[in-house]
């Protein structure tokens, strides 16, 4: 394995570590958080071919990530490093879905949320769309 291999990401590891991220950024990592995590990885088409073993190790990642002061830049860096453009709107899907599990927003996923919408350039009427169907799956 090269270097670069050593530190790169999946597009699936990509998505998991969002999801572990948005999930982690209220410094509580909710069990329906984690169940929609887990459901994600084991439904969802673009994961057909993903190691599930290989979450342990890239939630590990993200949240040594966040012990670090440049943690979350670091995180985004990986994120678009190895996450194609194609993907953005998913992973942006899957960290609503995960923000709202619990049936609550905390201020700090509404932000991580605000982030990723930066980061990986969401068009704001996009991601509107995305942001009601997230809201709507999870109504109670």
């Amino acid at each position: 394995m090269t270097e670069k291999n050593a530190q790169s990401m999946s597009q699936q590891d990509c998505l998991v570590a969002l999801m572990v991220a948005v999930s982690a950024s209220d410094e509580n990592i909710r069990t329906a958080e984690l169940i929609k995590i887990q459901s994600a990885v084991n439904m969802l088409p673009v994961f057909a071919d993903y190691d599930i073993d290989r979450m342990t190790r890239i939630s590990n990642t993200v949240l040594d990530l966040f012990e670090q002061e440049d943690g979350l830049e670091a995180l985004f860096g990986l994120i678009r490093d190895d996450l194609p453009e194609r993907l953005y709107e998913t992973a942006y899907a899957l960290a609503c879905d995960v923000a709202a599990a619990d049936g609550k927003l905390a201020e700090t996923e509404l932000e991580l949320l605000a982030e990723v919408r930066y980061e990986l350039n969401i068009d704001r009427l996009h991601a509107a769309a995305i942001e009601r169907g997230a809201r709507a799956r999870h109504m109670v």
